[in-house]
Order: structure tokens, then C-alpha cells, then sequence
């Protein structure tokens, strides 16, 4: 394996986590057309809470298609890339670092859009978008933190110290 086990599970929860909010919403909103559970009617601190209204917006769906199937499909391919970060070929490993790296870029550019649409055209927050919204969110920083900090942050601790010792000569 290319990652430590903690780097591979803080990689994969974000994803899992993005992956369950977004499920959650497809299944028993969209699907079995019932009321959300944990998600809060009312206002608290100002702020007016209301999965209902969001999810069944004109803005919860991109020709048709419900956005939280296209966050599955985002938190899906994320975890593919995470997959073959950790256990792919050296190659391998060190192009899908950057292109997930992208990709969860595209995933942060949409957040701040998302958000304004709750916030500034519906007036209600949706709890499972914004679960969703911080998985994208964590998943960009660690990512980054992967990626900037050095490939060598990415490694198990036993491989960096092989990648970083110095040849031996031999007698």
C-alpha cells in the first residue's frame, strides 16, 4: 500500500461520508418521497432550516437529473481515485494524486454557488447539502495538504524512509 492506513481512512470518510449524506437524500427523499430524518423544520440562530423546500427546488436538479446523484457519482469517483492512489503502480499513484486533486477542485468551485443558492435565492438550508457541502470541503483540504506538503507526506512511514535513504555503497 502506497498510503498509511490513517491517511487512507481520512481520505476514504470525507468521500464515504459525502457518499452516505448524498445516498440518503436520492433514497428516501427522491425515491420513497418521505421526510428526511434528522433534518430540521424551523429557524435557529437566524437561519431558516428546511430540506424540503431545497430539495424540491428548481435548483435541486440539472436537466432532470437530481444534483444528489451527481454528488454520488462525484464521492464514487473520488474513492476510486483514492483507490488507486493507495494501491496502484508508483505512476499511477503520483497522476491520480493530482488529478484528484482537480477533481476535488471542481467539487469546491460548485460549493460556494450551492450555498448562495440556499442562503441568497431560498432562504432555507438544507442539513444534508451542507453534510455534503463540508465532505467536498475536507476532501479539497486534505487532498491539498497531500499534494503540497510533498508526495513524501503520502507515504507510510516505512516506505519514506527507504524513498529517502541514501544508496549504500557496496564493499
Amino acid at each position: 500500500m502506497r498510503i498509511s492506513r490513517l491517511k487512507l481512512l481520512i481520505l476514504v470518510a470525507m468521500s464515504a461520508f459525502g457518499l452516505w449524506a448524498s445516498g440518503t437524500v436520492l433514497v428516501i427523499f427522491y425515491t420513497l418521497n418521505q421526510q428526511l430524518p434528522l433534518c430540521p423544520t424551523g429557524t435557529f440562530l437566524g437561519l431558516h432550516f428546511d430540506c424540503g423546500a431545497v430539495l424540491s427546488s428548481g435548483y435541486s436538479r440539472i436537466f432532470g437529473v437530481p444534483l444528489e446523484l451527481l454528488a454520488m457519482a462525484y464521492f464514487i469517483v473520488n474513492l476510486g481515485m483514492v483507490y488507486l492512489i493507495a494501491f496502484g503502480s508508483k505512476r499511477v499513484s503520483d497522476f491520480m494524486l493530482e488529478a484528484l486533486f482537480g477533481w476535488r477542485f471542481i467539487g469546491l468551485i460548485l460549493v460556494p454557488y450551492l450555498v448562495f443558492v440556499e442562503v441568497g435565492i431560498l432562504h432555507a438550508i438544507c442539513v444534508y447539502c451542507t453534510m455534503m457541502h463540508v465532505a467536498i470541503i475536507l476532501d479539497f483540504v486534505v487532498v491539498s495538504y497531500l499534494l503540497f506538503f510533498g508526495k513524501h507526506a503520502l507515504l507510510n512511514e516505512g516506505e519514506a524512509g527507504e524513498a529517502e535513504a541514501p544508496e549504500q555503497p557496496s564493499p
